[in-house]
């Protein structure tokens, strides 16, 4: 340590974390006592963090490393986007109906389905441009950010509206059996992996303004009604849901019946606003916040 190091009252005393394992690797000697995992310092030990009594642990860093970055990057609220991975751009529309020709008729008539939604994809890359051109900053902080989990179709057509408007944008992924990768459009700093379900989907809603919920499978009738139920149970402050495709959601929910039925109050039916087009979805978050 150097005479002006020691002198620096806003110096740390405790050499930092990384620095502290660096002479862990460089100084041990190498005896069955050093070599032996119980050895290894905790926060280097993966087998230890591994281990089912560290999930309370696991669950926190999952918390924490996603909140403390965002901040660092001066994000202050997102709008998040939700939607199928299974839907084609319509690029690949032509292709995917071209392939679906010799199929059985019900798997036929799925891809003709998925084909018909492609328009979803431009009115979410539409939403994530119009609200990413922008640019709006608040005390310091970028908002509006647009937020999706990642993955392809819907939540590719986000994160491309934005790269394309020249802006950032978070993906949100999740450790799935099967392979998944980011898309190549969420900027590279915000593209986030999580092990945990239920903490992906915090850090969706922690900065979310707007949320964007297009049709969709499991995962997001998961997202939009948890998001529905924080809203109608007060747990989370009102905002605006935009809910895209009326003719979907009446087909595969029927929201007038929960109504008929007393499961839900008929005014619970005012907390999402309906959409087909990215335009009206931005004109409906402007009058929300006096925009």
């Amino acid at each position: 340590m150097t005479e002006e190091e020691k002198s620096e009252l806003a110096a740390r005393k405790f050499y930092p974390a990384s620095e502290e394992a660096d002479f862990v690797e460089k100084k041990s000697p190498h005896t069955p006592q050093t070599m032996h995992p119980a050895y290894r310092l905790a926060y280097r030990d993966t087998d230890f963090l591994l281990r089912d009594e560290l999930r309370p642990v696991r669950f926190q860093l999952e918390l924490l490393k996603p909140e403390m970055l965002l901040e660092e990057a001066g994000v202050g609220s997102t709008l998040v986007i939700y939607g199928s991975a299974r839907i084609p751009s319509p690029d690949a529309v032509d292709k995917a109906l071209a392939g679906a020709k010799e199929l059985p008729e019900e798997d036929r008539r799925v891809v003709e389905n998925l084909a018909a939604k492609s328009k979803y994809y431009t009115e979410a890359y539409n939403l994530a441009r119009i609200a990413s051109e922008k640019a709006i900053v608040q005390d310091g902080k970028r908002q509006f950010v647009i937020c999706s989990g990642g993955g392809p179709s819907i939540m590719e057509a986000a994160n491309k509206g934005a790269s394309d408007a020249g802006s950032e944008s978070l993906g949100l992924n999740i450790v799935l059996p099967h392979e998944q990768a980011p898309n190549p459009y969420v900027t590279p700093y915000l593209s986030f992996q999580f092990h945990y379900f239920a903490l992906r989907k915090m850090h969706f809603l922690l900065r979310a303004k707007a949320v964007a919920v297009f049709p969709g499978g499991f995962g997001t009738f998961d997202e939009f009604f948890e998001l529905l139920t924080l809203v109608q149970t007060g747990k989370m402050k009102p905002m605006p849901i935009l809910l895209f495709g009326k003719e979907f959601w009446t087909r595969v929910v029927d929201f007038d019946a929960l109504a008929d039925e007393g499961t839900i109050n008929r005014k619970d039916l005012d907390l999402f606003h309906w959409c087909e087009t990215a335009e009206e979805a931005w004109e409906h978050v402007a009058a929300f916040y006096n925009l």
